[in-house]
């Protein structure tokens, strides 16, 4: 992986996301869906929980957590996408890792919600701790670990010698 390129994606990467018409058009709907996938799975043990946009809130005590940009695990996967594609691969593998690595930061980041959520009605002090310490590190980790991962998965195209590995012929 050249640096140079890594770091070229993710300021693209990043710049787009802050298109005000991609930001509306893609970033918005995307956060409320992520907000409704949210309550939904809270839902499952709290019929209170519902989803306005990019609110999740209780119906029976009024708490209500915003999720804002940095909240969405957009910037985690921008991260991510940057270095799978910086990465010398195929596209066919670049693209597996993308789609895993967003299912895998997304399916975290609805239990990081969940829990901010239920930790607000608790005690805000540990919500605003564990949302600006432990969850930003969290996600990041995660998308280190989803990249380690998938290097790891790759086919190791160096050692192919056509199943016979460490067979060499005399020429």
């Amino acid at each position: 992986m050249k640096l140079s390129t890594f770091l070229m994606i993710l300021v693209s990467l990043f710049t787009l996301e802050l298109v005000p018409f991609i930001h509306k058009a893609i970033i918005l709907p995307f956060t409320s869906f992520v907000a409704y996938i949210s309550a939904t799975v809270a839902s499952a043990f709290d019929s209170s929980v519902q989803a306005d946009g990019i609110v999740m809130r209780s119906m029976e005590n009024g708490t209500a957590v915003q999720i804002m940009p940095g909240c969405n695990g957009v910037e985690a996967m921008i991260v991510l996408a940057a270095a799978i594609i910086a990465f010398d691969a195929s596209w066919k593998h670049k693209l597996i890792g993308v789609i895993s690595g967003f299912i895998a930061i997304q399916a975290l980041n609805v239990v990081r919600i969940i829990s901010l959520f239920y930790l607000l009605q608790w005690n805000k002090d540990w919500f605003e701790w564990a949302h600006l310490y432990i969850w930003q590190a969290l996600i990041i980790l995660d998308a280190l670990i989803i990249f380690i991962l998938w290097i790891r998965w790759l086919p190791d195209d160096s050692t192919d010698s056509g199943g016979q590995e460490g067979h060499y012929e005399a020429g």
